[in-house]
């Protein structure tokens, strides 16, 4: 692991205190966590941008899909 300084503003700290205090963590782990889910966030919206950039470019054709359409399982039957 690696130490990293980061500059936060006291609001925020005073936050994270009162989190970390709450569920028994650090705020090393607090950050660590929080950090792994912005990285998870991000990769979704990126990978959500280019499939939607894709349908643009080449939008679904008329009855593409209509050959699954039989074949999904809603669960009402």
């Amino acid at each position: 692991m690696q130490t990293v300084q980061m500059t936060l503003d006291e609001p925020l700290v005073q936050a994270v205190d009162q989190i970390v205090k709450r569920i028994h963590t650090t705020r090393s782990a607090f950050t660590r966590d929080a950090l792994r889910d912005a990285i998870e966030k991000f990769d979704t919206l990126r990978l959500e941008r280019q499939h939607r950039s894709g349908y643009k470019r080449q939008p679904v054709a008329s009855g593409e899909f209509t050959d699954w359409e039989d074949e999904q399982a809603w669960g009402d039957a």
